[in-house]
């Protein structure tokens, strides 16, 4: 599969955005899908996860409660509605496949990205 994020851009504090990572090649239906973000000099950041059933959902803390991971298998697409911006959100975010727990997420060996999407909380 292929994945390709977008619905990145430039808001203002306390604003919305909502990521899409949407699949090509081979349904999203068996695989649980990771989101990353990295924000210049600063270290990748595991920030949601959800699994293929969306049974399981995992939040960093750092997005707990903003944040909201959800999909549609059919459309083969996952999203991250992203509430509350702030400056400290500003970062290129990843989507992913790997493994997704209730209180973790991690890489596997054969994980497949996209090319992020950048965004940016400014005022």
């Amino acid at each position: 599969a292929q994945l390709v994020e977008s619905g990145g851009g430039v808001v203002q504090p306390g604003d919305s955005l909502r990521l899409s990572c949407a699949a090509s090649g081979r349904s999203l239906r068996s695989y649980h899908i990771l989101w990353f973000r990295q924000a210049p000099g600063k270290e990748r950041e595991g920030v949601s996860c959800i699994s293929g059933t969306a049974l399981t959902r995992y939040y960093a803390d750092s997005v707990k409660g903003r944040f909201t991971i959800s999909r549609d298998n059919a459309l083969n697409t996952v999203y991250l509605q992203m509430n509350k911006l702030n400056p400290e959100d500003t970062a290129v975010y990843y989507c992913a496949t790997g493994q997704c727990f209730s209180d973790a997420l991690a890489r596997s060996p054969d994980d497949v990205w996209g090319q992020g999407t950048q965004v940016t909380v400014s005022s």
